[in-house]
């Protein structure tokens, strides 16, 4: 199969035509390449405050409401878009204001089959800005989604540098990893998050990120990333582990082909076997003897 990772650079709309032609132009642009998975980043949804004008998505807290407000919209355009094209998108994340949760957002990656049907993923953890600024919170628990791609798993930017929650999809075939963040700091964290995740489950991780400005905006003014794919280094990856890395900044797709059998393989035969090694670990992972040595 092959999987397109976006470098996606959020901006001001004029009008909801306007976002339709965009997020067409996107996705035909994919799967005119072959795509078969398309990964959007996270927070990419947040253009869509701009709709309301440019007050409202300079706001904080308005710009929540006014995405949430649009994501039912959005749903039904990714839902039209993954059947009229065959393909399995991850729709860029937005804040959801949802009532089952609570009376506070959560930070949700909708994820498309090519029959338009969606599941939902929800961030498990809050970086400072989204729990203290912001008032973003954790949404509902972790999925696996069995798709004909395979079994495939989502960690929203900051839940990729924990590796319990890896861990928790260790079945996952395929990790998607939509991000923002504003350094080169904060991209790194997630890249080798993304790298880490696929080495201990020996799978594949695709890394989705926003890009650069957005003066409309006080949560995604300024966007560092890439898109990039990367798998263990073991036999059948590349020894670097790197299937397919973007250009820093630039806007546009990065493109990797995956063989499915690769994962099973690398699981069952590979030089070392981190993910089902993983176990060695029960009972070390208490607080270490400490040794005094003067």
């Amino acid at each position: 199969m092959k999987v397109a990772a976006a470098a996606y650079p959020a901006e001001f709309l004029d009008s909801w035509q306007a976002y339709e032609a965009k997020l067409t132009r996107w996705v035909s642009e994919a799967v005119g390449e072959g795509a078969d998975l398309l990964v959007f980043p996270e927070y990419g949804a947040m253009e869509l405050a701009t709709l309301a004008g440019r007050e409202v998505a300079l706001d904080l807290e308005a710009s929540l409401h006014a995405v949430s407000e649009r994501v039912p919209a959005a749903d039904a355009l990714h839902a039209s878009l993954a059947r009229r094209f065959g393909v399995h998108i991850l729709a860029a994340s937005a804040p959801v204001f949802d009532p089952a949760i609570g009376p506070r957002p959560v930070n949700r990656a909708r994820f498309f089959a090519p029959s338009g049907e969606m599941g939902v993923q929800d961030k498990q953890i809050m970086t400072r800005f989204e729990r203290e600024d912001w008032g973003v919170v954790p949404g509902g628990p972790l999925r696996l989604f069995d798709t004909v791609l395979g079994k495939i798993g989502i960690l929203i930017c900051y839940d990729s540098e924990y590796p319990l929650l890896g861990r928790a999809l260790q079945e996952a075939e395929i990790l998607l990893v939509p991000s923002v963040t504003e350094a080169l700091s904060g991209h790194s964290r997630v890249r080798i998050g993304a790298m880490a995740r696929a080495l201990e489950a020996q799978c594949v991780a695709v890394m989705s990120s926003v890009v650069g400005e957005a003066d409309w905006s006080e949560s995604i003014d300024v966007s560092v990333g890439r898109g990039a794919v990367f798998g263990p280094p073991d036999i059948g990856f590349p020894e670097t582990g790197i299937l397919a890395d973007g250009v820093l900044n630039r806007p546009g797709w990065t493109y990797a082909e995956i063989d499915p059998g690769a994962v099973a393989r690398v699981r069952r035969e590979g030089v070392v076997l981190n993910r089902l090694h993983w176990d060695d670990q029960v009972g070390r992972d208490g607080a270490p003897e400490v040794v005094a040595l003067r």
